[in-house]
């Protein structure tokens, strides 16, 4: 039985980019979870080694961040005034803001970081990006003991409404992951994707009931509130901080309603992992 004669070089050549290249998941489901997670846990545990403060660098950032705001906005500004407990609501929404950022940020560069790797090792490219948001989410689940810890402190006795923060964080975890990986690959095609999504994190934070809360939107609530984050920072009020605040579903105008916020982290997490499946067998060449 005769075999095929080999194709010409100029054939093969023309043929279509992404054959060559690995794709976003491998061809293992399970060396793709085991790489993942030991790309992230070696991040982890190397990120602040050898400084003195070791983890509770990660913890001493928000918390000054949080210091800062609280003084300027309850003692200058007045921006608290009349919310419950607004001191842990400032310090719950500072932390998942600061895992959401953290996830977004750098996931950026996150390729360009492993660039040697890329090139000369073939395994799964989406696990870069995973990893970094499994690191920065190591870091929420440990720093969120602290939030826990403050609001006991506080005067706040846990309840059952306290179990929807994972969920909360899971959707949150969601919609940075979709903007990570939409991100990291257009940076290798955009270098200017950094300075833009710097900005637009600016916007965001602003315009996220960070430093206020939901009631503060004032006319345009039921708007402000399509904003996946703003939806999970009221909601997070509602359940962990003070209970007889507004849901989301209420500021929002309804639970079907809910149904915007959530679509918009399910569009989002979809665009971001179809995009970077159909560029990652490219990246190690474009970058």
């Amino acid at each position: 039985m005769s075999s095929a004669p080999p194709r010409p070089l100029a054939e093969r050549a023309l043929e279509p980019a992404h054959h060559h290249g690995p794709s976003a998941f491998g061809n293992d489901l399970r060396r793709f979870v085991n790489l993942t997670l030991i790309m992230a846990t070696t991040d982890f545990k190397l990120r602040y080694f050898g400084s003195a403060l070791g983890y509770l660098w990660s913890l001493v950032r928000p918390l000054l961040f949080f210091g800062v705001l609280y003084v300027m906005f309850t003692k200058i500004l007045h921006a608290g005034r009349g919310v419950p407990h607004y001191a842990v609501y400032l310090l719950s929404a500072i932390m998942l803001w600061t895992f959401f950022v953290e996830t977004t940020t750098s996931s950026v560069q996150c390729l360009l970081a492993r660039e040697g790797l890329l090139r000369k090792v073939r395994f799964p490219r989406l696990a870069i990006p995973l990893a970094v948001s499994l690191t920065a989410l190591f870091t929420l689940c440990t720093n969120f003991v602290a939030v826990l810890i403050f609001a006991v402190a506080s005067g706040l006795s846990p309840r059952l409404s306290w179990l929807e923060m994972p969920l909360l964080v899971i959707l949150l975890a969601i919609f940075a992951v979709g903007v990570g990986m939409l991100l990291s690959a257009l940076y290798v095609r955009f270098r200017d994707i950094q300075p833009i999504w710097e900005v637009f994190a600016q916007v965001l934070f602003y315009g996220s009931p960070i430093i206020y809360v939901a009631s503060q939107y004032k006319g345009f609530v039921r708007i402000a509130m399509c904003n996946p984050i703003a939806t999970i920072l009221t909601q997070m009020r509602h359940a962990l901080v003070d209970p007889s605040a507004h849901s989301a579903a209420v500021f929002i105008g309804g639970s079907i309603r809910l149904l915007i916020p959530l679509g918009i982290i399910a569009l989002v997490f979809a665009v971001g992992l179809w995009f970077f499946n159909r560029e990652a067998p490219l990246i190690a060449e474009r970058l």
